[in-house]
């Protein structure tokens, strides 16, 4: 078994972090938000948060929230969903939570749930479980899950379910695995499991394994880094992860480190990104790869972080 390189990984993310005219930052300019919370959460798993500013990036957060409540990928970016969770989990991340007006965002989330329970990702009126899971997270972490209608949102969740027991991103879509972790994930927090047959879907899950010890997140695909984060946290949820080779799985991701320059890529010997080192890094650490945090499958954050936020008064 190889190891994680822990300390180039650290230095590749604080790279990026800083960087902003090399490729990989100007192909993120729209989504940096995003690319924070990956990288930082991946810092914190692996308990290396103090090697960043967190007020510097605090105030960086705080300059993308619009006057709606929601926050853009970057400053002057138009605020959606995504982005959103992606603050809230960042702030959450550093125990600065309170720097939000709570229900200014609480009520940006909860104007974009629909008549038949599914979600907007912004004013634009795109529609997708992804977006369900993103507003049922976000308001769970800010405790204010009573602003929308959880009934009706778990309803639409379920109206996503297909006969391989899989979830898609609208009724009648493929099952895929990062949809099938956003329904899980959501209906894991509305309390709401008993919706999912878990055998049929830890079966379609564990099917996702192929011979490299990878998992992929449909039928005939390459296997990929990410989903040892999609497939795996779902599993967890419904109680099927001991039906893949755990370990490996951990040789797989290992294989895709840079043990040179540091970062993950999708697979061996490609490009590696913070997405992917992200995902590979909690991957390992939902495998309880020794020496990383815990992470908690539902809400992608460090348990710590998540038993803070629910626990503390």
């Amino acid at each position: 078994m190889g190891e994680l390189v822990v300390e180039k990984h650290t230095k590749y993310i604080v790279t990026v972090e800083k960087s902003k005219d090399s490729f990989e930052s100007v192909v993120m300019e729209h989504l940096r938000l995003n690319g924070a919370y990956w990288g930082l959460t991946t810092l914190d798993i692996m308990g290396k948060l103090d090697v960043v500013d967190q007020d510097e990036v605090v105030s960086w957060i705080m300059q993308c929230q619009h006057e709606s409540g929601g926050f853009g990928g970057n400053i002057g970016h138009d605020p959606h969903l995504l982005y959103t969770l992606s603050a809230i989990q960042v702030l959450g991340l550093f125990n600065k939570t309170d720097v939000l007006d709570i229900d200014k965002v609480a009520n940006y989330i909860a104007g974009l749930q629909n008549a038949d329970g599914s979600f907007n990702g912004d004013i634009w009126g795109e529609v997708d479980t992804r977006f369900s899971y993103i507003a049922i997270c976000s308001l769970a972490l800010l405790r204010r899950l009573d602003k929308i209608n959880v009934e009706k949102a778990v309803e639409y969740i379920v109206s996503c379910k297909n006969v391989d027991g899989g979830f898609g991103c609208t009724p009648g879509a493929e099952s895929h695995a990062g949809q099938i972790f956003c329904c899980v994930g959501a209906l894991a927090i509305t309390g709401s499991l008993d919706r999912v047959d878990k055998d049929l879907l830890g079966w379609w899950l564990c099917e996702r394994q192929l011979k490299s010890g990878g998992l992929n997140g449909r039928p005939e695909k390459l296997a990929d880094v990410c989903y040892s984060w999609w497939v795996l946290s779902s599993l967890i949820m419904i109680d099927r992860v001991h039906w893949i080779d755990k370990d490996k799985l951990i040789k797989f991701i290992l294989d895709c480190q840079d043990k040179e320059k540091g970062g993950i890529s999708d697979r061996p010997d490609d490009a590696v990104d913070v997405f992917h080192t992200y995902f590979g890094v909690a991957g390992l650490s939902l495998l309880e790869y020794p020496g990383l945090k815990p992470v908690d499958p539902a809400y992608a954050l460090p348990v710590d972080v998540v038993n803070r936020i629910f626990f503390s008064k």
